[in-house]
């Protein structure tokens, strides 16, 4: 008994095993249920007509399900064929025993289809987005898929997954630029669409390693990652179009980087962005920006043409709260060595904040405190500032090499005017010796104080035209404190000390002593009365430090100088006088001496020089407008009288110059010929040089007549200035 039993079970677990394989490899093939899946088909869309070829019923072992299975079968959709390489549909197996068979699953796998076939069969479809992208913007490729639809009973679309490939796309993204030889895999489902593999290439672009997941269900997200390697040269103007709203883009000559890229982007129901970010991290091998325009700065004395970075980081971080960019590695000006850098710029809203690192062997020279950087040597620089609109706040800015360092904090302006600081600080050297060592602290009032400052270059400064008020916002008192300035021609200006009052960036009261040594000293006064008008009062010693940047004295050494001014906004009306100097080697003096042909002032001017009594100039300034009203000079050998303007464009000067004293009294000695040439009256008949100095600066000419009989009203000046200079 116990044999046949075993024997009925093994002949049925074999008849089983064969109809599993049966089923499983090769199936049954059979009609009943050509009509029975077209019906249902139909049912579920009723614009898809189904014509099957012979169908087979077999088993799906790893789903342990039957299906029906038809290849090579004709589906058409709106009168559009479908190619269609295979039909599989899932019976629910009890309900075939009802002879009423349930569909549970109908998976779908086309041929390869190509662009030009899809486009022709998007015109079935509705007009949307797609579509219109489908067929405007997609020149070529291939598609491969399979369709997997899952039905309720009803035989409604409960869900569906469609996988497959794509390869050889081309679809232009922007302004004739297009992606080719794109390829992926994707898988895609009622929720989510997942595309990996993907590769891709537009000129001097390509996409490698790439993934992208959107997310349709409960609310829309796109993210993706990527890699992509660049190498961009200057004859690929196109792609230009890709970075033309960055401002240094049109700058852009060559590029080569790798970077990896990772990009999210969400949206809520009415599809209004929530948050996004993109990041890229990767390296700049380099990077090339020839400017059109050279770069200049006050600071540096060489244009920047040529901007490159090589071997460069980079980690780049974009998204809906704030804008961070972290640059470091090596850079090069105008193709020369590259130096190291780093740069962090994070933007928030409206607020920029920057930080910058960088070694720099450039020349460097600040003007005010007569600090040059030579080439080659190698200074750090550091920057940290912050940006909120037209505010902006320099946290600290640092020079240093070697034994020089400039330190500043905490500096704010608004609309390019400075508005406070916190402390700056000085200490740099000359030709091997301290020439600066001071700090300026900003508080309650403006606090000056040090051991040295370099003042060499200050008149030049001073003396320039500058119609912008950088310190139009700053009102306070101030307090200078030097142990010891170095002034223009070497002199050195000890215990130098300056109280004042300064409104809207301008000095309203001043004053101040210093001492040249040698019982030599400089005294500095300004006050302001009722009227807002300024006096402004200047006294010295030695006349050379406060003269040599113009011109007109040039050659001038000795005396002593008094200045008065009264300033009323930009005009001043102003007297200069200067006692008991000299003029040795003056050029302008020497060509109008030489052209009178009077050999021997001229040769004494070079030699020993010309003394003066003293030099009297009024004049009246107006804006760019020097109105010199009266210029005399009277001395032993020679004594001059002139009148003039001077602007920016051009000088105009004309005069009289009488030579010696002794000649003319000489002259008056003989007798009938003096008293023709120097009347008994006093004013006439003396011989005088007229002279006319015109022209733009550098470049002024002279004309002369060298006999002329003097007037009556040039000689009575003469004789008055000289009586009241004594």
């Amino acid at each position: 008994m116990n044999k046949i039993v075993s024997i009925l079970f093994l002949a049925i677990f074999i008849i089983l095993t064969s109809l599993t394989i049966v089923l499983s490899v090769f199936g049954i093939e059979t009609n009943r249920f050509n009509k029975i899946i077209s019906k249902k088909i139909n049912q579920t869309n009723s614009k898809i007509n189904l014509e099957l070829t012979s169908i087979k019923f077999k088993l799906d072992i790893k789903e342990i399900s039957l299906f029906l299975e038809t290849n090579n079968s004709k589906i058409n959709y709106r009168d559009t064929r479908i190619p269609a390489k295979n039909i599989k549909v899932y019976i629910n197996f009890i309900s075939l025993i009802k002879s009423e068979p349930e569909i549970n699953k109908i998976n779908l796998t086309l041929n390869q289809i190509d662009i030009e076939q899809l486009k022709t069969l998007s015109f079935t479809f509705k007009p949307s987005n797609f579509t219109s992208f489908l067929n405007n913007k997609i020149s070529q490729g291939k598609l491969s898929t399979e369709l997997e639809v899952y039905l309720d009973n009803n035989n409604i679309i409960e869900n569906f997954i469609a996988r497959g490939s794509v390869s050889n796309l081309k679809t232009e993204i922007i302004n004739d630029i297009n992606l080719e030889k794109t390829s992926f895999n994707f898988f895609a489902d009622n929720s989510d669409v997942l595309l990996t593999n993907i590769l891709s290439e537009t000129g001097p672009l390509k996409i490698s390693n790439g993934d992208l997941k959107f997310t349709i269900n409960p609310e829309i997200s796109i993210e993706t990652n990527f890699r992509t390697s660049i190498k961009y040269k200057n004859n690929l103007l196109n792609y230009k179009n890709l970075i033309k709203n960055y401002e240094y883009a049109k700058d852009l000559v060559y590029l080569e980087a790798d970077l990896n890229n990772r990009f999210l982007i969400h949206f809520d129901k009415t599809y209004k962005v929530k948050k996004f970010n993109f990041n890229n991290k990767g390296k700049i091998t380099k990077a090339t920006l020839n400017f059109k325009k050279s770069l200049e700065n006050y600071f540096f004395e060489e244009k920047i043409n040529q901007l490159s970075l090589i071997n460069s980081e980079i980690d780049t971080n974009f998204n809906s709260k704030k804008n961070t960019t972290n640059i470091s590695g090596k850079y090069a000006i105008n193709n020369e060595n590259p130096l190291t850098f780093s740069l962090e710029n994070i933007a928030h809203k409206n607020l920029l904040d920057f930080k910058l690192k960088a070694d720099y062997k450039k020349p460097i020279e600040l003007e005010l405190i007569n600090y040059n950087k030579p080439k080659e040597i190698i200074s750090n620089i550091f920057i940290n500032l912050e940006k909120k609109k037209d505010s902006l706040k320099i946290k600290e800015i640092s020079l240093t090499e070697k034994n020089n360092s400039i330190v500043a904090e905490n500096i704010t302006f608004s609309n390019n005017k400075l508005l406070s600081f916190d402390k700056i600080k000085v200490k740099t050297n000359k030709n091997g010796r301290k020439n600066n060592d001071f700090s300026i602290i900003y508080k309650n009032k403006i606090e000056v104080k040090g051991l040295q400052f370099d003042a060499s270059n200050l008149p030049k400064i001073l003396n320039r035209k500058n119609s912008k008020n950088s310190f139009s916002h700053i009102s306070k008192d101030i307090d200078i404190s030097f142990a010891n300035i170095k002034a223009p021609l070497s002199e050195n200006l000890s215990n130098f000390k300056l109280i004042g009052r300064i409104e809207k960036g301008k000095f309203i009261k001043i004053s101040s002593k210093g001492d040249f040594g040698e019982n030599n000293f400089l005294d500095i006064s300004m006050k302001k009365d009722k009227k807002n008008l300024k006096y402004l009062e200047i006294y010295s010693d030695l006349t050379g430090p406060l003269l040599t940047e113009y011109s007109f004295f040039k050659g001038l050494t000795g005396g002593k100088l008094l200045y008065s001014s009264v300033i009323d906004g930009d005009n001043a009306s102003s007297k200069l006088k200067i006692e008991n100097f000299k003029i040795i080697n003056a050029p302008g003096v020497i060509k109008l001496l030489s052209l009178a042909d009077l050999g021997g002032l001229a040769d004494l001017a070079e030699g020993e020089g010309l003394s003066f009594d003293f030099l009297e100039i009024n004049m009246e300034k107006n804006k760019d407008l020097l109105k010199l009203k009266e210029i005399v000079a009277i001395g032993p050998s020679i004594s001059v009288l002139m009148d003039g303007y001077q602007n920016s464009t051009v000088t105009s000067l004309r005069g009289t110059l009488v030579p010696a004293k002794t000649f003319n009294k000489m002259i008056s000695k003989i007798p009938v010929l003096g008293d023709i040439i120097i009347p008994k009256e006093i004013g006439e008949g003396l011989f005088g040089v007229s002279f006319k100095l015109k022209g733009p600066p550098g470049n002024i000419k002279s004309t002369i007549n060298p006999i002329r009989t003097l007037t009556p009203r040039f000689i009575q000046k003469i004789i008055d200035k000289s009586e009241s200079s004594k």
